[in-house]
């Protein structure tokens, strides 16, 4: 089936395979933008939703920053915002509502504002009030527009003192050596030799839980948003070490032949503590849950690493749908949800 290019071309409508193989591309786009605030920054926060705020999760992992963070999903934002914080309002679309009034909230609390859009709402907001406006290429879905909020966020950061500087180059040279470690995930390539239709099989019909430590979590969430989105299929995610706290008791007491998939994203980056709890939390779950598949993140630097366990989970999420019969770029029951909650 997934070997079938006729098959392929005849629901992957949108060719959402052909955007996932040049996602590599959107950590080279420049935003051309010059910036510079005579504000002293305090703290950051963003303010988004789903794809539009996955972004935002891998900077605390890659580059880092100094100074006090948080990604913000809901209408309004911490109570310290103020003259000092930097806000910065993300949506591909520019019009996600929790968003749209986070950004009149940061308003309200005069702090420094940055918008990332494609258009919308927020984009004529940035233009009518004159905050800088990181404009987003349109046509896309949000969790595949997820690398250019990526360069987006680390080229105004970066402009403004609160990464590295050099952040920017080396998200771009990454790009090619992502395109080129992902190649035998594409579709001409036979399952056989296919690391990523080869886990899309073992996921059919079963719910996704993926784990994954503090340096991989962005990429488990990653991985959880694209099989919801783009497979239609349900999926969790949790972080080790946290998991061995709670959730590890909870597949204890039940049959091993649940209706589930274990996906454990792994890096030797990680504290080797954290490492060691995948091994033994595996032994001794064995017979108790489905046994995990393990996925060894490549490369040596952890940008490459939390790179590469995206671009995977991305081309897993879209194998799964057409595993299913299923066009991977829509999400109608989303738009429909949207629409109902204007009315």
């Amino acid at each position: 089936m997934l070997d079938d290019q006729h098959y392929i071309k005849q629901h992957d409508v949108q060719d959402a395979l052909g955007v996932v193989a040049g996602q590599a591309k959107q950590l080279e786009h420049d935003f051309a933008i010059s910036l510079s605030t005579s504000t002293r920054i305090d703290s950051i926060v963003v303010a988004g939703m789903g794809g539009s705020a996955l972004a935002a999760s891998l900077i605390p992992v890659w580059p880092g920053l100094s100074k006090p963070f948080e990604v913000v999903r809901g209408y309004s934002l911490p109570a310290y915002v103020g003259a000092h914080t930097l806000v910065i309002v993300s949506s591909y679309s520019g019009n996600t509502e929790e968003t749209v009034s986070a950004l009149a909230d940061a308003a309200t609390r005069g702090a420094e504002i940055i918008v990332i859009a494609a258009g919308g709402k927020l984009a004529s907001a940035a233009e009518a009030q004159s905050y800088p406006l990181f404009r987003l290429p349109d046509g896309l879905q949000p969790r595949m527009a997820v690398l250019y909020n990526l360069a987006a966020l680390v080229q105004l950061l970066e402009q403004l003192g609160l990464v590295s500087k050099g952040s920017v180059d080396e998200l771009r040279t990454t790009s090619a050596w992502l395109q080129s470690h992902s190649a035998s995930w594409l579709a001409h390539v036979a399952t056989a030799d296919n690391r990523a239709k080869q886990i899309a099989q073992e996921l059919m019909g079963k719910s996704v839980v993926i784990y994954g430590g503090p340096k991989l979590w962005p990429a488990a969430y990653k991985w959880k948003i694209n099989i919801n989105e783009n497979a239609k299929q349900i999926a969790w995610c949790n972080q080790l070490p946290e998991f061995n706290h709670n959730e590890f008791s909870g597949w204890t007491e039940q049959p091993e032949h649940k209706p589930y998939a274990i996906i454990d994203l792994r890096s030797n980056l990680e504290n080797e503590r954290v490492q060691k709890r995948f091994v033994v939390t595996e032994r001794l779950l064995s017979g108790k849950r489905p046994k995990p598949i393990v996925v060894e993140a490549e490369g040596e630097t952890i940008l490459k690493q939390l790179l590469w366990t995206i671009a995977l989970g991305d081309f897993v999420s879209v194998y799964l749908a057409l595993c299913s019969g299923i066009n991977p770029t829509p999400v109608d029951l989303i738009e429909k949800f949207k629409k109902a909650m204007e009315e």
